[in-house]
């Protein structure tokens, strides 16, 4: 009993001290927000976009006015189809500021196809979903900018107005600067000079709203990411083609790129070994077939040799031929998942808790899959993460199956194509794709690190 009351009072101290590194991550982020680029950038981002879509709206109005008005002549229907392009191009313009002030890669949507002849033009450009959603996104646009200059914009107008008050204040600081100050100058009226008290009032005002503003401004950003997402890439429709064709293309390559590795591998390796082992056995046999005289038992001893070298090879190419067995289809799935990922975890030199909740086997494609998904990572961990210990988890959530590796290393893990420690994860990622499931990745600097793996049940 006193042991459970002492890994009790353990515990009770354990949650204060995660609560408190908890709240001191959080106030550095709050701390450190003013002066990150992303912050700055998001505001010039709004400012320019903003201003983008006023002339943008102004623009497609003004033609969408004008065809109404022309409707009943082919003129009018010529520039509501042009209209309709227009909107294209700046959504082109719109996807081409996020990339370049936010890093936000929003896909191409679907080409324009249009088909010969004038009517068949017109047809097409009616019929263009892409740029009526880009019609959308400018008409949604408009109350979303009216909201962040009012939810954001003036939050950092503020702020700066407040930070940068004590240049002015021996001129007579401007009159609305009072209204903060009046918390701290109860003195002051309005018709004099702003006293001492009134503008540091205001500064301490101006600085509460910089670390304010930046929160402000991203959730306004947040949403026109979303926008942009939703109705200046591609649709649901074309997405999905997209993927699909993305990822049949890649699984092809990986599937040509492995039967070289095992062509490879058996040219290079098995099959010269055993035309090895072909050659010391015929040599054995022509020394029985000279033996004979004085010289009998050095025959015997290099006959022996002999064999012994082919002996020797014969096991080697049986354990290549075994290794390659296995890296097609591990034969340790014939009993099912489960002892599968345990023997997996058995074999790493991290010490690996293993659970696995899968009631039902899933389709053999995927099982495949997910062994290989968890041998990947776990010799991830082994190699890179410097980690004491992991856990290896799999279970079965409705028509998903879940597979997730944790380890309390050094973090910093990242989807990484360009070839880094990191780039298994690449190849995982691609593969996992391949039959719509995804990979997730939680590795902060200094870890712990969880992998997170969702694959159809059945394929």
């Amino acid at each position: 009993m006193r042991v459970a009351g002492a890994e009790g009072r353990r515990v009770q101290v354990r949650i204060p001290e995660e609560r408190a590194d908890q709240a001191r991550r959080l106030a550095h982020l709050i701390a450190r927000e003013p002066f990150q680029k992303r912050s700055w950038a998001e505001l010039g981002f709004f400012l320019v976009s903003s201003a983008l879509a006023c002339v943008g709206e102004f623009f497609l109005t003004g033609l969408g006015i004008a065809g109404i008005v022309l409707a009943v002549v082919l003129v009018g229907v010529l520039v509501l189809a042009g209209g309709l392009r227009a909107a294209r191009g700046l959504g082109r313009w719109q996807r081409g500021l996020a990339r370049v002030m936010l890093g936000e890669e929003i896909a191409q949507p679907e080409p324009f196809n249009g088909r010969p002849g004038l009517l068949g033009w017109l047809r097409a450009a009616f019929g263009d979903r892409a740029g009526w959603r880009a019609v959308g996104y400018f008409v949604a646009k408009l109350p979303l900018t009216v909201f962040g200059v009012w939810f954001a914009l003036t939050v950092w107008i503020e702020a700066l107005s407040g930070i940068t008050s004590p240049l002015f204040g021996g001129r007579g600081a401007p009159a609305r600067y009072g209204a903060f100050g009046r918390l701290f100058d109860l003195g002051y009226n309005g018709a004099s000079a702003p006293g001492f008290a009134t503008h540091v009032g205001v500064f301490l005002t101006g600085l509460v709203f910089l670390f304010v503003a930046p929160w402000t401004m991203r959730l306004v950003v947040n949403i026109d990411r979303a926008m942009m997402h939703l109705l200046l890439g591609p649709g649901a429709a074309a997405s999905r083609v997209r993927t699909l064709e993305e990822s049949r293309s890649k699984t092809l390559s990986a599937a040509t790129e492995t039967l070289r590795q095992i062509e490879r591998d058996l040219h290079d390796g098995t099959q010269a070994q055993l035309v090895a082992l072909a050659m010391r056995l015929g040599q054995a046999k022509d020394k029985l077939d000279n033996l004979g005289g004085e010289d009998e038992t050095a025959e015997l001893a290099a006959i022996r040799r002999l064999v012994d070298e082919a002996h020797r090879g014969a096991k080697d190419a049986i354990t290549d031929l075994r290794d390659l067995a296995r890296g097609i289809h591990p034969p340790v799935l014939d009993t099912g998942l489960e002892n599968a990922l345990a023997t997996l975890a058995s074999r790493s030199p991290v010490a690996t808790e293993v659970t696995v909740s899968v009631p039902t086997r899933p389709s053999p494609a995927i099982e495949a899959i997910c062994y290989f998904c968890a041998a990947e990572l776990l010799a991830n961990v082994a190699q890179h993460a410097r980690a004491k210990r992991a856990s290896l988890s799999c279970a079965q959530h409705g028509p998903w199956l879940r597979i997730v590796v944790r380890d309390n290393g050094r973090g910093g893990a990242a989807l990484n194509r360009l070839g880094s420690s990191s780039s298994g994860l690449a190849g995982l990622a691609d593969r996992v794709g391949a039959v719509d499931g995804h990979l997730s990745i939680a590795s902060p600097p200094g870890g712990p690190t969880a992998v997170t793996v969702d694959l159809p049940f059945q394929s």
